[in-house]
């Protein structure tokens, strides 16, 4: 049974890697690093806005559980299994994101949001929010 799931697990990540992969090969390395990213860009986004003293005590006590659960070396699905393991990570995070838009609105979280423009589209339209279109900084 150990012996199956680690090839299934293996089997996962290849899967997984030539995903991004292909979307580097096809052109399109912002998708590859936006779900490369997404986490520990969510992470580095709940720092900022715990920080932020705009934010209300208790959805930072969200942010700082969120945190803490992505933080935990055990999940509800183990990170070694790709895809899957990182898809209860970003479901928790869309979940904080989406009750602190709710409450503190889009303007706070595109203020803050290290990622690609993007990632924060998809998390503004997740949560329903409307939000503006972020403007581009040249580089």
């Amino acid at each position: 049974m150990v012996q199956w799931l680690l090839v299934l697990g293996g089997a996962l990540l290849l899967l997984y890697g030539l995903g991004v992969l292909v979307l580097v090969v096809v052109g399109r390395r912002s998708a590859a690093r936006a779900l490369a990213g997404f986490i520990p860009d969510c992470l580095v986004l709940f720092k900022r806005l715990i920080a932020d003293p705009r934010v209300d005590r208790r959805r930072k006590g969200l942010l700082i559980g969120t945190i803490a659960y992505l933080a935990m070396p055990f999940d509800l699905v183990p990170d070694f299994i790709p895809v899957a393991g990182q898809l209860d990570d970003a479901i928790i995070a869309a979940v904080a994101l989406r009750i602190l838009l709710r409450g503190s609105g889009a303007a706070l979280l595109e203020e803050h949001w290290p990622g690609p423009e993007q990632s924060l589209r998809l998390i503004l339209r997740l949560a329903r929010t409307g939000g503006r279109k972020r403007p581009r900084v040249a580089s």
